[in-house]
């Protein structure tokens, strides 16, 4: 009968702790913005003296006679001032710090850049004010389709005006239902568009917006940008190095016994709760802004699910000379393998959806890279220590020749 180590009842309660660690994750808090608030809630002062500011000076009518607006600071130096009625009519009004280039504010299904649609207003060369309708069909600057959209806009004409130091977008929505809880984008770039072509956004962000405040009480959104980029970097972080790295020991490192089993265990836990963080974070994601990414999703709790049976396959290791040694190796090895590999062909899914530029690509394209020449050099090495190994006969020994 094989034996296996005495701590078998450990597993149970770190899974128990996984588990925990899932089920609790959508009462964590949610995490701050670039300026460190957790959503933009203001009271007795919060708002800044930008919203002092009377619109219905210069803005053309309706939107200057608009009356309960409200306005709130929203990311950076842009400001959102907005009216609903009971017929589901939204008046936006959009403001930010100028000088040149475009600002733009987008509409999304899923909080992604990728097909939403979006109002960009400018001032182009002549100093003439332009706003359009964008279609975003894709991350390139050449799948940004002007005069295109799914946005309710009524007959109303868009308008754009500077005053002071801000450009100012106003334009009029109408949707079918009550607008509540909605994704926006944000973005500006500081090139002026030619023949209505948008220039690489300079900065952009994704939050989700309360329009169903009657107050600006009521009113708070959620930096996704900054959570997509923590959970692509967790993600890679975990499942893209630290996972190969400690799959890499074992397989090179075993003449260094014992060293190389501790530096494997630690690698592979580090590892594995470095890529439990990116599944929380991820999931909580998914859940706010009611992405659909089925295949991302599944291969990411496939991966997860691996993993754990890989932290189980630690716990339950049997002894050497045990006849089941054998089947648990194939276990082990082949576990990990299957996890490594979808672990990166989810990194590179997740890269695609999530409309990451050039950088990510190149950056995780360098990683790759890096494990690969690193795999390759330890293989010529181990192949080589196994060619210069000696061998047990001795050398005056002489076989007979067969006549």
């Amino acid at each position: 009968m094989a034996t296996f180590r005495s701590w078998v009842p450990v597993p149970r309660s770190f899974v128990g702790f996984c588990v925990l660690i899932l089920a609790l994750e959508p009462k964590l808090p949610a995490l701050a913005d670039d300026s460190g608030n957790v959503g933009v809630g203001s009271g007795g002062g919060g708002v800044p003296e930008l919203c002092d500011i009377d619109v219905r000076s210069f803005l053309p009518p309706p939107y200057g006679n608009i009356s309960s607006v409200v306005c709130k600071p929203i990311w950076n130096t842009f400001m959102l001032r907005y009216s609903q009625d009971k017929d589901n009519v939204v008046n936006i009004i959009l403001s930010a710090v100028y000088t040149t280039g475009w600002v733009g504010m987008g509409f999304s299904r899923d909080g992604m850049m990728v097909g939403s649609s979006a109002m960009v207003g400018w001032i182009n060369r002549k100093g003439h004010a332009k706003i359009k309708q964008y279609y975003l069909q894709g991350s390139k600057e050449w799948s940004v389709i002007p005069d295109k959209g799914e946005l309710p806009l009524t007959g109303i004409p868009a308008s754009v005006v500077i005053h002071g130091p801000s450009i100012y977008l106003a334009f009029q929505l109408k949707f079918q239902n009550h607008l509540a809880h909605q994704p926006i984008i944000l973005a500006f770039g500081s090139e002026i568009p030619r023949h209505s072509h948008l220039s690489k956004h300079d900065d952009k962000t994704t939050i989700t917006f309360d329009f169903s405040g009657g107050s600006s009480m009521s009113v708070a959104s959620t930096n996704f940008g900054k959570m997509k980029k923590n959970h692509g970097v967790l993600g890679i972080i975990g499942w893209g190095l630290i996972l190969p790295i400690g799959a890499i020991v074992p397989r090179y490192f075993k003449h260094k016994d014992p060293l190389w089993y501790y530096l494997h265990s630690v690698i592979q836990v580090i590892g594995f709760v470095i890529g439990l963080a990116a599944v929380v974070l991820g999931r909580r994601l998914y859940n706010m802004i009611n992405a659909n990414f089925p295949t991302h999703r599944g291969i990411g709790i496939f991966v997860l699910v691996l993993s754990i049976l890989q932290i189980l396959a630690f716990f339950l290791r049997p002894n050497k000379d045990a006849k089941i040694r054998k089947f648990w190796n194939w276990y082990h090895h082949w576990l990990g393998r299957f996890a490594l590999f979808f672990g990166a062909v989810n990194i590179v899914l997740g890269i695609q959806i999530g409309g990451a530029g050039s950088d990510w690509k190149i950056g995780y394209g360098f990683l790759v890279g890096i494990v690969i020449v690193t795999v390759i050099v330890l293989e010529a090495l181990a192949w080589m220590r196994r060619s210069e190994k000696p061998t047990n006969l001795d050398p005056s020994f002489q076989m007979n020749p067969v006549e």
